[in-house]
């Protein structure tokens, strides 16, 4: 399976990052997304895990503030800012957050920590990166995905 893990897109969603997209089989969006219009678009590639960002207002009132979902095997808890994510992680895989726009890997114990970053508006001067990962009876491979921009 093909997974993309974004965050932080604010509104925003890149040529780059829509090419990557076509290749999908799901996605998760951890929050910060900004508009319904957005959701809307990521949904048309494939099936979208997606949690409530800070930025993301009374358009957003229906999404959950965090998400457990299974995909080949592998269990995702999800949650757009870390300091929200419980202390008990049992049966969780991979914890994906988002809000610092910072990437990160880091393995804590048999949890694996990701924040992907952010794909949307450039800010606080970082890269723009996703993820894309390939997940396969209960491994996950995750790759970093920076995406060129113009510099101001």
């Amino acid at each position: 399976m093909d997974l993309i893990i974004l965050s932080d897109t604010h509104g925003l969603l890149r040529p780059a990052v829509l090419e990557l997209l076509q290749t999908a089989d799901a996605i998760l969006h951890a929050g910060d997304i900004n508009s319904r219009a957005v959701v809307e678009k990521l949904s048309s590639f494939a099936p979208l895990y997606v949690v409530r960002g800070n930025n993301d207002k009374d358009w957003a009132t229906g999404l959950p503030h965090d998400l457990t979902v299974t995909l080949e095997g592998v269990r995702f808890y999800m949650v757009h800012n870390k300091k929200y994510v419980p202390a008990d992680l049992t049966g969780a895989d991979v914890v994906v957050f988002g809000h610092s726009h910072k990437y990160s890997e880091e393995r804590r114990g048999d949890v694996l920590w990701l924040n992907p970053g952010s794909c949307g508006p450039r800010r606080f001067h970082q890269e723009i990166t996703l993820m894309r990962a390939q997940v396969a009876g209960g491994d996950i491979r995750v790759e970093k995905i920076v995406v060129p921009h113009e510099v101001r």
